[in-house]
């Protein structure tokens, strides 16, 4: 007997102890096998052969049920319908409980888990065991109920390998951060049925939870080795390799889940796998398959929303205006009761801002600050940088400093740089308008309003440094900076800057890599040492200068100065006064 085919035997008698058909067996490992889909055709045909069946509309519930929120609805309605057409199935009321307890109803999950138990006599294991299950796999768990309901179904099927796999989540659940007792119970259930995939998978969980990321890929293999077709194995090792850094191997273990379970829901869990490696262009071309498809899901939308913002616009000049229709429709189908995350608010307003609605983008912002303000950080950089490219230097400086004001360690070395040249230029544009002014106390005044910008433009820059104190043009701008503190060269400071420029550049690449800067650098310690009348220094900056830069007019000039143009006869001599008029 093969592995695969001693899988499929123990799991129809597990079924077969519940009363449950040959057929409907073979459609529920299905979908323990997440091939939801494939269930779910086979259950609608059953359902169409025999539609007063109780237990075909419970489980064709629970294969709603289990592919999350969005889908709870359709299983209540199916739970609903089953209780209609069969009133003493048991198993439906524990759907409905289930359901209730998904909204936080517990006093009336408790109701219909009593109606369950009740229609059940008390003797029916699987009643039991899925009530156990309601209680772990909604927000509102009770592990104490579901130890109780495991402890009443041991007591009737002693033998039978679910209940400790039910049993050992239950303990897990209770108290997390001690494995002993869970392992015991997982132990349990592969010890009385050695291939069951579900108990070998529930150990390699526990101990990736408990960081053993080498057994717990062991026991997926053993999972795998004992049945290729057992889907879940692939993608829990996905889910591993993901944690283990290894983005790769994740996506290919993704890949072969695909091949045994290529349904919409299963793609969607795919494009989520995408994204979490960082994958965003990848997980749009899922989102937009998955739309022209019909899939439908909130979450989709959520991130889909956050995959087109992390992608930005290289590949896809739209995708920022795509990206906020998905947010707008995460918001419209969530609806106002929503538990939001402080990232939706977050992602939306970026996606606004790059579309150009800043306004809007604030308001986004400011409700995602109200839940979380650690995401400050990145909407005043995103603000900032937006206010910076459109030269909008004012603005610019505002959100930085705001996030330089909740924590000078958050910004990086393209905030320093970007903060130093707002207060930079805007100190440029002072300058340019005091030039225009003709009311010289006016013009004083606005003339002073340039020197404090130009400090700080020089702070920033000095905070570049110490984040990068091997780039070159770091301290170009540090001596572009000084330089316009001190025009007519007076303090060394300025110097001080280009000498490191220059120290900086290879020899090389003064040619090449860093001309610019190279020449900048030169330009200026010729001028310096001009004002300081030492021209030996003075010959060998502009020496260089022309060596890197033959066509350049400041060493043209310095060598072979224009000569001054002769007068015209009866012109006034330079600086003479002309005579009045009588």
């Amino acid at each position: 007997m093969n592995m695969k085919k001693a899988a499929c035997i123990s799991v129809f008698a597990l079924m077969a102890a519940s009363g449950i058909s040959q057929t409907l067996q073979e459609i529920v490992t299905k979908s323990d096998y997440e091939n939801f889909d494939a269930a779910a055709r086979d259950l609608k045909a059953l359902l169409a052969k025999d539609p007063n069946k109780g237990e075909y509309y419970f489980y064709y519930g629970e294969n709603f049920f289990k592919r999350g929120e969005t889908n709870i609805d359709s299983a209540n309605a199916l739970y609903s319908k089953g209780v209609e057409v069969n009133a003493t199935n048991p198993l439906n009321y524990v759907g409905l409980g289930k359901v209730l307890l998904s909204k936080g109803n517990t006093a009336e999950a408790k109701t219909q888990f009593f109606k369950a138990v009740t229609l059940g006599a008390n003797k029916n294991a699987e009643v039991l065991r899925r009530i156990a299950e309601a209680w772990l796999v909604t927000d509102t768990k009770n592990p104490d109920e579901a130890i109780a309901m495991c402890t009443a179904a041991i007591k009737m099927e002693p033998k039978n390998p679910m209940n400790y796999i039910l049993l050992g989540d239950a303990q897990l659940e209770k108290n997390p951060t001690d494995g002993n007792g869970p392992i015991k119970s997982y132990k349990m259930a592969t010890t009385l049925n050695p291939k069951s995939t579900l108990g070998i998978l529930r150990e390699g969980k526990l101990y990736q939870r408990g960081r053993n990321y080498q057994l717990a890929l062991d026991k997926y293999k053993e999972a795998e080795a004992i049945d290729a077709n057992f889907a879940p194995a692939y993608r829990e090792k996905a889910e591993l390799y993901f944690l283990y850094g290894q983005p790769a191997k994740s996506i290919e273990n993704w890949k072969k889940y695909l091949e045994l379970n290529n349904s919409d829901f299963a793609r969607y869990r795919f494009m989520s796998a995408l994204f979490k490696n960082k994958q965003y262009s990848e997980a749009v071309v899922e989102y937009e398959n998955l739309k022209k498809q019909n899939y439908n899901s909130l979450f989709m939308e959520r991130l889909a929303g956050y995959s087109y913002a992390e992608m930005g616009d290289k590949t896809d000049k739209e995708a920022y205006n795509k990206g906020l229709g998905a947010m707008n429709n995460f918001f419209k189908q969530a609806g106002s009761d929503f538990k939001f995350l402080a990232t939706d608010y977050k992602y939306k307003s970026l996606l606004l801002i790059r579309s150009g609605k800043d306004s809007l983008g604030i308001i986004e912002m400011e409700k995602g600050l109200a839940l979380d303000a650690s995401i400050a950080g990145d909407i005043y950089s995103e603000i900032a940088n937006t206010s910076y490219k459109n030269k909008k230097y004012d603005k610019a400086i505002l959100y930085f400093e705001k996030k330089n004001a909740l924590d000078p360690k958050s910004l990086n070395n393209n905030d320093w740089f970007s903060l130093g040249r707002a207060y930079y230029y805007l100190a440029g544009a002072k300058q340019t308008e005091a030039a225009a002014i003709k009311d010289a106390k006016v013009k004083a005044q606005k003339e002073a309003e340039t020197m404090p910008l130009y400090v700080k433009a020089d702070t920033a820059f000095a905070q570049l440094v110490k984040l990068n104190p091997n780039w070159p043009t770091a301290y170009i701008w540090r001596g572009r900076a000084n330089a316009s503190m001190d025009a007519k060269a007076e303090k060394d400071l300025t110097k001080t800057m280009y000498d490191k420029v220059l120290s900086l550049i290879k020899p090389e690449e003064q040619t090449s890599t860093y001309k610019k800067e190279a020449v900048e650098a030169y330009e200026y310690l010729g001028y310096y040492f001009v004002t300081k009348k030492d021209k030996t220094s003075a010959d060998e900056a502009f020496n260089n200068l022309k060596r890197i830069d033959p066509e350049n007019k400041k060493h043209i000039d310095y060598f072979n100065p224009p000569k001054p143009v002769a007068p015209k006869p009866g012109a006034a001599k330079p600086g003479a006064t002309k005579p009045k008029a009588r």
